[in-house]
């Protein structure tokens, strides 16, 4: 059903316009958009609405806002595929396994070398205590341990040269070596916990879910406060059965999908 224009408000048709010039490449990526007083000269609206437009734009993701400098257009978000195949994907390679490009992290998502100058992959922030926060209490509980029994991990993935999920793990052991939490430490966090650890982990479970970011996950990710974040949690195993690790991702959702295949891939593709 079309849209009723005439109830929709002056300064969001505004925006639908110069969304559309955005798309059609009148204002390409990294160009920055006429002034206030000269789009309210052009599109004949007072500069209130001009301003109202490109906040809608910059709420979109569309524009970035430069304070004392000017409005520029965004690039295209990059989209990456998490693939996740519930038939036969049984060992837990961590996401950066399956994000990263061809030849970015190894076979089986191994480090990425921090002297390489290549700066995609998975880097430690920082190793917080475990404290008793509702998020450690809920690892605890998908662990069968108390807090005081976890050890705790917080990294970032980048990839496309910017942040693009935050991750915490929980573990039921420690302390864990100085080396694999040092910041800015390049790894991938599932795999080298499970060296740590002494086993290979297995899948038990994965959930999916959506928040809005906090603070923390903010600033971590380079995003305003409440951008929508999938956050992807859940348990992984020994291979006897045992609760090994919990981890919780929060994902920029303007950048990510996670993808489930039900049929193999022919042989031709």
């Amino acid at each position: 059903m079309a849209t009723n224009r005439s109830s929709t408000p002056l300064y969001r048709r505004l925006a639908r316009q110069l969304q559309e010039r955005i798309d059609a490449g009148t204002y390409p990526a990294g160009s920055r958009l006429p002034s206030e007083p000269e789009l309210s000269a052009e599109f004949a609206v007072n500069r209130l609405t001009v301003r109202q437009a490109v906040a809608e734009l910059e709420r979109a993701a569309a524009v970035e806002i430069r304070r004392g400098v000017g409005t520029f257009v965004r690039p295209p978000a990059v989209r990456v595929s998490i693939t996740v195949d519930p038939r036969s994907q049984r060992f837990d390679l961590g996401s950066v396994h399956s994000a990263l490009p061809a030849g970015r992290g190894g076979a089986t998502g191994a480090s990425v070398a921090e002297d390489s100058g290549h700066r995609d992959g998975e880097f430690v922030v920082a190793a917080p205590p475990v404290a008793g926060s509702a998020e450690d209490e809920e690892a605890a509980r998908q662990l069968g341990r108390t807090p005081g029994e976890l050890s705790r991990v917080d990294t970032v993935i980048r990839l496309g040269g910017r942040p693009r999920a935050a991750c915490s793990y929980w573990v039921p052991f420690g302390p864990l070596p100085a080396e694999l939490v040092r910041p800015g430490r390049a790894g991938n966090l599932v795999v080298d916990l499970g060296r740590a650890a002494g086993t290979e982990l297995e899948y038990d479970w994965r959930a999916f879910g959506a928040i809005g970011a906090d603070l923390a996950d903010a600033e971590l990710l380079g995003v305003p406060a409440g951008t929508p974040l999938l956050v992807r949690e859940g348990v992984s195993c020994t291979p006897d059965g045992a609760p090994a690790l919990y981890v919780r991702r929060r994902i920029d959702g303007s950048s990510a999908r996670f993808v489930l295949h039900f049929r193999e891939p022919s042989s031709g593709r």
